[in-house]
């Protein structure tokens, strides 16, 4: 199998908004601090392969202005290959407004912008990356036509497909769903795609084999603290997490799926790409921000010794 990842996704500029507790609906509260970050789910899979070693491209839009230019120098400095992205004539690049209370939990509002412009046709004009890879990692943050294509295209080709599904639709295509190799929701994503309330493993189980059975090879499960729940047609496993004090938990999932990609198109066997994607998440949810966050490998390498 190629080593190379492709990421399909988002882009956006961060503003993160640091507090004390999240705002009720019409209570008004007093922030610590406004930071911009370079982020989009898409943008920061694609960072964390970098930074952890794997050779990524990414495929996803821009605009043409201040914040797609500093997008593509942040992703270059990881060490992504941005060369397919497209840049938007019309739209602004997506931002994200985030809410960080002082234990480290987060709210977050996305305004697409040129996101909206990562479809199929685009898609369709990439093949050679697509061809090029060994594993394509996909989220929810681009319309869904294009998710639909490009796991399509995957499977055509034999490929790996991860499937983040954050933001989580009431529903995935069922379609999606016979495409994906790993789907990978935390509780309430996996909640809200098969409508079971989980308040313990067992409903964690009952809900992600709900999914298998709709196609889904593997249902891998982040349950922060608790570490990741992998599910198949065979297995049910926990992988603890390592304890840390968390500071900021905006980036974790994306860290998880960034490297747990890393690890498999290096061949690692599944057990050990799944330890290697809490190790490297644990350390994400220990700093602020998005991109900022992310380790490198030999941060990662250090806590596995």
């Amino acid at each position: 199998m190629s080593r190379g990842i492709l990421v399909v996704g988002s882009l956006n500029m961060d503003m993160s908004v640091h507090m004390e507790t999240m705002p009720a609906v019409g209570e008004t509260v007093l922030g610590d601090g406004l930071g911009y970050q370079m982020g989009g789910k898409g943008a920061n899979q694609a960072c964390a392969c970098g930074r952890l070693g794997g050779d990524v491209k990414i495929l996803g839009c821009v605009g043409r202005d201040e914040f797609g230019s500093r997008q593509i120098e942040s992703l270059g400095a990881a060490g992504v290959d941005a060369l397919g992205l497209r840049q938007s004539p019309g739209l602004p690049t997506g931002t994200a407004v985030i809410y960080v209370d002082r234990n480290g939990d987060n709210s977050i509002v996305v305004i697409p912008g040129a996101n909206r412009e990562c479809g199929e046709q685009y898609l369709r004009e990439q093949d050679e990356l697509f061809r090029w890879c060994g594993i394509i990692v996909l989220q929810m943050e681009i319309p869904m036509e294009a998710v639909l294509y490009a796991a399509r295209r995957g499977r055509e080709l034999g490929k790996t497909v991860i499937l983040n599904p954050a933001p989580a639709p009431d529903k995935l295509p069922d379609e999606l769903l016979g495409l994906v190799d790993y789907l990978t929701p935390n509780e309430t994503e996996l909640a809200k795609l098969s409508g079971i309330a989980a308040v313990g493993q067992a409903d964690l189980k009952r809900a992600a084999r709900l999914l298998i059975e709709k196609g889904v090879k593997k249902v891998l499960v982040t349950l922060g603290e608790q570490g990741a729940l992998l599910v198949d047609g065979e297995t049910e496993r926990l992988y603890p997490a390592r304890q840390v004090e968390s500071v900021d938990t905006t980036a974790a999932g994306d860290c998880f799926n960034g490297a747990l990609a890393t690890a498999l198109a290096e061949g690692m066997a599944e057990d050990e790409a799944i330890r290697f994607a809490n190790l490297a998440a644990s350390l994400a949810v220990t700093r602020k921000g998005a991109q900022s966050s992310l380790p490198d490998r030999e941060e990662v390498e250090r806590l596995g010794t």
